[in-house]
């Protein structure tokens, strides 16, 4: 039975809703740069078997699987909710037969996992407590000839321009430099050269790519939603750090009822980095 309070417990459901909807819409607006990265894995033969390591929703499982259409995917993730939805999104398009879905907190002991062709890690690796001996486990149970996609942002996405608001000029860079200091104590894995790592973890990288996302947006309906989830969440993590008036700016920023409303603007695009390192296991 968990001890959790009430209040903690609808705060944590709340969480991972707005983070499914977060990761929804990511997939959604930057869908055709996902389907680059599957096409672009120097695999040797079609993968069989796959494993998507932190799959949050399926952004990863449902791209692998269309790009692999004989492939079946092992989706893991620590969330129930986030695999929940991925299972009802799976079984909406017919593909319940070829996910398996995996609650694991693989920060804690990894369960059996089978022997993957190829193991698809995006944006997953920095969230781990111990990324080095996750990789080290990845090596473990690949199949001889198997590839680890790890796929990272560079960056959180900007959707304004440098010069906006008016009356908070370069409002959302603030915003970003406060949240990188956050997390280069909370998550200071976020932004590694993984190229280093792997090849301490016993890998040899085969490519590196990096993903350059300029998406101009201002008339989609997505990139407005995308944004407003996205400056959310950095408010939540900011707040108490910015300036009382970059806080009053963000917050009529994300007032959709008010003139200011980031859902009102025009001038919106999607604009990110992301890295990409294939790694075999060395010889």
């Amino acid at each position: 039975m968990s001890n959790a309070h009430p209040n903690e417990t609808h705060h944590d459901h709340q969480h991972d809703r707005d983070q499914a909807e977060l990761l929804e819409l990511d997939a959604e607006v930057l869908a055709e740069h996902i389907r680059s990265i599957a096409a672009w894995l120097p695999v040797t033969t079609p993968p069989h078997e796959i494993m998507d390591l932190g799959c949050g929703t399926g952004t990863g499982t449902f791209a692998l699987l269309d790009h692999f259409p004989d492939a079946h995917v092992t989706a893991v993730d620590s969330s129930a909710g986030h695999l929940q939805r991925l299972h009802e999104k799976a079984r909406a398009a017919g593909l319940a037969e070829r996910v398996h879905t995996v609650e694991a907190d693989l920060d804690a002991t990894w369960p059996d996992l089978g022997t993957p062709d190829l193991v698809w890690a995006s944006a997953a690796m920095h969230h781990m407590a111990d990324p080095d001996r996750a990789l080290r486990r990845v090596n473990e149970i690949l199949a001889p000839g198997g590839l680890l996609a790890v796929v990272e942002l560079a960056g959180f996405p900007r959707f304004l321009p440098g010069n906006a608001p008016a009356d908070r000029p370069g409002l959302e860079e603030r915003c970003h430099a406060a949240s990188e200091r956050l997390h280069a104590e909370h998550v200071p894995h976020r932004g590694a050269d993984w190229g280093p790592k792997l090849t301490t973890a016993g890998f040899t990288v085969a490519a590196e790519r990096g993903v350059t996302v300029d998406i101009e947006g201002s008339r989609d309906e997505a990139v407005g939603r995308y944004a407003l989830g996205s400056l959310r969440r950095l408010r939540d993590g900011v707040a108490e750090t910015l300036a009382a008036e970059d806080l009053s700016a963000l917050d009529r920023l994300l007032d959709t009822e008010g003139p200011d409303s980031i859902l009102r603007r025009d001038d919106l695009a999607v604009r990110t980095e992301r890295t990409v390192w294939a790694a075999r296991p060395a010889a």
